[in-house]
């Protein structure tokens, strides 16, 4: 029988079924400061790009290596911590992101990304914010050099580190509350990778067949997110 949290991902063979892992995989690096000229620039960026509270949007990773002298540091630094939990060579091949949020508000990305884990490095200072998984009761402060590995389907957010929950109003682009980081796209199959987790596969092969999208269920039916919580629920079925 199939666990009580299940996600159902793609593959190019068609959906399969996995279990939803409560595994934060975090270390913190030693990276250099930024300049104060890409700090800027990316102030500049999250203010062109207009983001909210609880926005989570992509920056030009092009155009801040240009005026990022220790862009390949960084990457060298978080490959050689991969190397160290036993998770060599699962960067070079992943798809990379240089990410901004404000805050972020409580929800998973396992309904579009269901077949990775995420892999973040975040690069800006400490400015009082916590990670916060909710269904773990994890909070894992951010600053520079915070690196983390979770399972999409594990519901998050950036939430204040005073603060029991997400509040917009903790959050405003012109008080430089922002955070940067740089994300990889990980291979939830990668069998060293699932390993570090703890994902089971094909746990649900009858419904796994008979979906159609990447979804995230609890007790054999939808889960719904509580946007406030940030704890899955049954959703009632349509």
């Amino acid at each position: 029988m199939p666990g009580p949290l299940v996600a159902y991902f793609s593959t190019d063979a068609g959906l399969r079924s996995r279990s939803v892992s409560p595994v934060v995989l975090s270390g913190l690096l030693e990276l250099p400061p930024l300049s104060a000229r890409l700090g800027a620039d990316w102030q500049r960026e999250i203010l062109r790009l207009g983001l909210e509270a609880g926005d989570v949007e992509p920056l030009s990773l092009a155009r801040s290596r240009v005026r990022w002298p220790d862009y390949r540091l960084c990457v060298q630094a978080m490959s050689d911590w991969m190397d160290s939990q036993g998770l060599p060579g699962l960067l070079a091949p992943s798809e990379l992101a240089l990410m901004a949020c404000l805050g972020a508000r409580y929800h998973h990305d396992a309904e579009q990304y269901g077949s990775l884990a995420f892999c973040n490095l975040f690069l800006s200072e400490d400015r009082g914010q916590d990670l916060h998984f909710p269904a773990t009761g994890q909070r894992i402060p951010l600053q520079r050099g915070r690196v983390v590995i979770f399972d999409t389907a594990q519901p998050h957010a950036v939430i204040d580190r005073h603060k029991d929950g997400f509040d917009p109003g903790d959050f405003s682009a012109e008080s430089d509350g922002s955070q940067v980081f740089l994300s990889w796209e990980l291979p939830i199959e990668q069998p060293r990778l699932a390993s570090a987790l703890g994902i089971t596969f094909d746990i649900d092969l009858a419904n796994a067949t008979r979906l159609d999208r990447e979804a995230v269920w609890l007790d054999g039916v939808p889960a719904k997110l509580n946007p406030d919580s940030g704890l899955f629920s049954r959703a009632c079925h349509q």
